[in-house]
């Protein structure tokens, strides 16, 4: 498997990820980032200039994907860790870590002090990578993100 950036004729299949892997969980009514406008155009949602995103491939195929962006409505400092998913043959393989420590390194590169992410109690795997990556679990969520179907909130200095 290989992480790059995205780029545009990556949208299509990183929409497809993320429409496949946010049902299996539990996540695809109201209050959810697969409803959010940016699924269909990542690269584009990620182009700014304190924002990044990419894509993992398996054998010429995108099979996840993950970034961050300024957390809306939050502190100038701190960024959001955003749309991270892996279809499920991708994952348990080690590219959701190697993917979470890249997006922490350049989002320190790119002057953040912190970072936040929402997700879900029921997605376990996820939740024991960013314990094991130095977040703290966070009693309420933060910031603007319109994602009021998540039901856990963590952060870690950067």
């Amino acid at each position: 498997m290989s992480l790059r950036p995205i780029e545009a004729r990556d949208d299509a299949a990183m929409a497809a990820v993320i429409r496949e892997v946010m049902p299996g969980f539990g996540a695809s009514g109201a209050g959810f980032a697969i409803n959010d406008p940016e699924v269909d155009a990542m690269s584009r949602a990620y182009s700014g200039p304190r924002a990044r995103y990419w894509v993992v491939e398996q054998g010429g195929r995108v099979v996840g994907g993950g970034g961050f962006a300024p957390l809306q409505g939050g502190a100038t400092d701190t960024c959001e860790l955003r749309k991270m998913y892996l279809l499920a043959e991708a994952r348990g393989a080690g590219c959701g870590r190697e993917l979470l420590l890249r997006c922490l390194s350049e989002a320190k590169r790119c002057g953040f002090r912190r970072m936040y992410l929402e997700t879900l109690d029921s997605m376990v795997d996820a939740r024991r990578l960013y314990d094991e990556n130095g977040f703290m679990r966070l009693p309420k969520p933060e910031g603007k993100t319109g994602h009021f179907g998540c039901n856990a909130w963590y952060a870690r200095t950067l």
